[in-house]
């Protein structure tokens, strides 16, 4: 397998219609070359799991502006109007998930739990059909776990074999979506020889990353 993709191949990857991990705090630590090959492609009908979509115009918010996402899995949506547009008009289908929930789901579909059970949204309508279990008098609701077809992750710098390095904050969803997408593809600001991130600085080993943008 070759590792290394230009970001043109890797996204010829992605077929119209899969489900898709992106990384990323309002924008920071998002893939933002990835994305904007997937606008340049057409890519549409996607599934997206994101802590949020960015704002207008920049990060996910390229892909709303496009009209390339079906349906969202997200923490929040307040700083895109354009978000907010589609899915009043119904042209996206959003679930909102409490922002700890969300990264604790996608944890679950990385490591191969049955789900996570959090008080978080009991007696909300984040609550509607989903079951609720009992524990020694108090109550849980079940929030099953998250996978996706594809990971998009950004990171500091990527050795040769594909260990991932993170930048402070930018760090954020990466590292749980590294271990949920069943196709996993880096996207790093740097390419540096192995042994130059020291070992304890790798927050995803190569282990989890399938295809690393070279760059071309």
């Amino acid at each position: 397998m070759n590792k290394f993709l230009s970001c043109t191949e890797a996204v010829e990857m992605i077929r119209d219609g899969a489900s898709i991990m992106i990384g990323g705090f309002m924008g920071v630590g998002s893939p933002h070359r990835m994305i904007a090959e997937m606008v340049r492609q057409g890519r549409k009908d996607l599934t997206i799991i994101a802590n949020d979509t960015g704002t207008p115009g920049f990060g996910i918010g390229q892909l709303v502006a496009a009209k390339r996402i079906r349906k969202l899995i997200a923490s929040h949506i307040g700083l895109n109007p354009e978000t907010q547009r589609q899915v009043i008009a119904g042209e996206m289908d959003a679930e909102l998930c409490p922002q700890g929930t969300l990264a604790e789901r996608i944890r679950a579909g990385g490591f191969g739990l049955g789900g996570v059970l959090t008080p978080t949204g009991l007696g909300t309508v984040v609550a509607e059909g989903k079951q609720v279990i009992d524990i020694d008098g108090n109550k849980f609701l079940l929030e099953k776990p998250l996978t996706a077809d594809f990971a998009l992750i950004a990171a500091h710098r990527s050795d040769y074999r594909g260990n991932l390095e993170y930048s402070l904050t930018a760090r954020n969803f990466n590292v749980v979506m590294a271990a949920a997408g069943r196709t996993v593809i880096a996207e790093p600001e740097h390419i540096v020889p192995i042994g130059v991130i020291p070992p304890d600085a790798v927050a995803t080993p190569f282990i989890c990353v399938h295809h690393i943008i070279g760059k071309g």
